[in-house]
């Protein structure tokens, strides 16, 4: 027995022995720095050990020349390393690619051990258009798992000094030591913009050395930043900067390469001024008389000619090299009948000019960029080419890229923007594109309901305006069906609940581009009424649109949306013969800077008009806003819970 014991104790000691190993063997397989970074950025997936980004700007014969060199340092902390083996590398006729160096690295026996990135494959990006310049370089690290780190190293020459880059101090992980150095010949003069950086605590470092300036900008321990749905672009959140060289001397000259918003229109306007300098196409010519023989103003011959660009030439983004900036002649876009953006302003031009008209090429950022012309005076400012029409004081900002554009409504992704207008050589003028107001981009839906048992029967007229009647055009344009658009319609004039189904439905002024689209339907809604007993309980509050624009009170950026916008819906109810309104919900009204919303009730005869109207007068919201916005919102959410009872006549109580 004691021998038992014995043997059994020794068997417990073994066991304890091999799970110690076992459990110190499973910790083994993560380095020390591991368990540092998980402690303190439990919530990522990866951190951003080391990030380092140095550029080199000098002067060779009179020209600038600029190397950018690079290195990224990760560390992986969960599973889902595996899905970051596949990376790629952008590069462009402006950004030339040079030395890569890629590493994985493995925590094996209290050591990192290094598994070198031995292929890259090199590929065209044109998933995005038909053709342009971007091109990438693909390589795949070996062995990424949860614990693994990697390492890559890379160069690239800057083709042009007005692209340098932003340098982000945060990203969507975090990072723990991230430093940007510009070494820069001490004869080539720089500005730098800041943003969204007053929360950061930025060591900042200025010398000169060997006839060169050294600026130098280091950062430790940044946040991750959280990713919204809604949230306004990156360059909107993020801290960053951006380097600008303003000028530089050469042999005792100044010249100035983007001292302010002149010298950048002075470097557009040099890839602009020879485009259609060519014989006008005899076919284009005829086109434009025939658009405008029986128009009696200016206004009506453009709005002809913009609606038939729009019509007839297929938008199509075309890009390599200074060919994303330079339009192409006038005569080759009429002839292929496709461009890009700047294609499209040229034809306009051109074809305003035909009819004795002045239009203006203009470059503008979409709302994507945050920043000014005076801010930030390269090319990093716009992305966009229109063409703008001034008459009477009032200028109009066309946009052929688009469909159904009406001639008074900019596209609402460059509503607010600042529009660098061409008047000539070393002649523009900035202009601001309005910001459409909420009545303009209207749904106006009314409803007569009628109560069959539980169930609804209405029939409803919407009048759809503005860049409301933009998204229903463009989406009603990819269906082919009528089942197709009635689910559609189902989905976007939905009322009540799920069980919400058109029955029958007709379309006015689809397609127009100055007409209010105006959509006619009957539908149903089963099992909508409660009938108990005596009384029939039925929620009028059929479309409770205000609640979709409620933020979470945990959000941490600002909530963006493409335009402002207004509904407004009436309800008639028929009450049945029979019963009698028992109960009839107060009016609501609430209002603040951003937004107005009621409810009302009326009788009037032997029926309920309910009506629900909102203007939302926003387009960006911030935190503080959101909070007053929230605070209205949950007042209606009440009175959306309101009922009407009606109740037998003559019934007992």
């Amino acid at each position: 027995m004691e021998k038992f014991m014995l043997r059994r104790l020794l068997f417990r000691k073994l066991l304890f022995i091999i799970i110690a190993l076992t459990v110190h063997t499973g910790y083994a397989q993560f380095s020390p720095e591991f368990d540092i970074y998980k402690d303190q950025f439990p919530s990522a997936k990866l951190v951003r050990i080391n990030q380092e980004t140095s550029i080199q700007v000098g002067l060779i014969n009179g020209e600038i020349d600029i190397l950018q060199h690079f290195v990224e340092e990760d560390l992986y902390l969960d599973e889902s390393a595996t899905y970051n083996s596949a990376q790629s590398l952008s590069f462009s006729a402006f950004f030339e690619m040079e030395d890569v160096e890629a590493y994985s690295l493995n925590f094996e026996r209290g050591k990192y051990r290094e598994y070198k990135v031995e292929n890259y494959k090199k590929k065209d990006d044109l998933d995005r258009s038909f053709y342009d310049d971007a091109q990438s370089l693909n390589f795949i690290y070996p062995d990424l798992k949860k614990g693994s780190k990697t390492k890559l190293i890379y160069s690239e020459k800057v083709k042009n000094p007005r692209f340098l880059s932003p340098f982000f101090f945060a990203d969507f992980t975090p990072i723990v030591n991230n430093k940007f150095t510009i070494t820069a010949d001490k004869n080539i003069n720089f500005e730098f913009r800041k943003f969204n950086t007053d929360s950061l605590e930025i060591t900042y470092s200025e010398e000169e050395k060997r006839g060169n300036k050294i600026y130098t900008w280091e950062v430790k321990n940044t946040k991750e930043y959280k990713y919204e749905s809604q949230a306004p672009n990156y360059k909107n959140i993020l801290p960053h900067i951006i380097p600008i060289i303003t000028s530089y001397n050469n042999n005792g000259q100044t010249v100035n390469l983007q001292n302010d918003v002149s010298d950048l229109y002075d470097w557009y306007y040099s890839l602009v001024e020879n485009i259609n300098k060519e014989e006008d196409d005899k076919d284009l010519v005829k086109l434009v008389e025939e658009l405008t023989a029986d128009k009696e103003t200016d206004l009506e011959k453009v709005k002809a000619i913009y609606y038939w660009t729009q019509n007839n030439i297929k938008y199509i983004d075309f890009e390599y090299a200074l060919g994303g900036f330079i339009p192409r002649e006038a005569n080759d876009v009429f002839q292929k009948k496709y461009g890009d953006c700047k294609d499209n302003s040229s034809i306009l031009l051109k074809m305003l000019s035909i009819a004795g008209l002045e239009g203006n090429l203009t470059w503008i950022g979409t709302r994507d960029i945050p920043y000014s012309y005076s801010e930030v005076p390269t090319p990093m400012v716009d992305n966009h080419m229109i063409l703008s029409f001034t008459d009477k004081d009032e200028t109009y900002f066309l946009d052929a890229t688009g469909r159904f554009m009406p001639m008074d409504l900019p596209s609402s992704f460059i509503q607010g923007k600042e529009a660098l207008i061409s008047e000539g050589k070393e002649k523009f003028r900035i202009q601001k594109v309005p910001v459409i107001p909420a009545n303009r981009n209207a749904l106006v839906d009314t409803t007569h309901i009628v109560l069959v048992g539980e169930a609804l029967q209405g029939r409803s007229r919407a009048e759809i305006s503005g860049y409301y009647k933009l998204d229903y055009f463009q989406n009603l344009e990819n269906l082919s069906t009528d089942s197709k658009n009635r689910e559609f319609y189902n989905a976007m004039l939905q009322k009540g609940n799920n069980k919400f189904l058109i029955k029958e439905f007709s379309e006015v002024n689809k397609y127009d581009y100055d007409k209010n689209f105006i959509v006619d339907y009957n539908f149903g809604i089963d099992g909508y009424a409660k009938n108990f007993g005596q009384e029939i309980y039925l929620n009028l509050n059929l479309n409770k649109d205000l609640s979709f624009f409620k933020t979470e009170e945990n959000r941490k950026h600002e909530v963006e949306y493409d335009y402002k916008s207004s509904y407004n819906y009436t309800t008639i109810l028929e009450i049945p013969e029979g019963y009698a309104l028992e109960y009839l919900p107060e009016n609501v009204q609430i209002s603040n800077n951003f937004l107005n919303s009621s409810v009302t009730y009326n009788l009037e005869d032997n029926k309920i008009i309910y009506n629900h109207k909102a203007d939302l007068n926003f387009l960006i919201l911030d935190l503080a806003q959101q909070k007053e916005v929230n605070a209205l919102i949950k007042q209606m959410d009440k009175a959306y819970q309101e009922i009407i009872i009606l109740k037998k006549i003559n019934s007992k109580s």
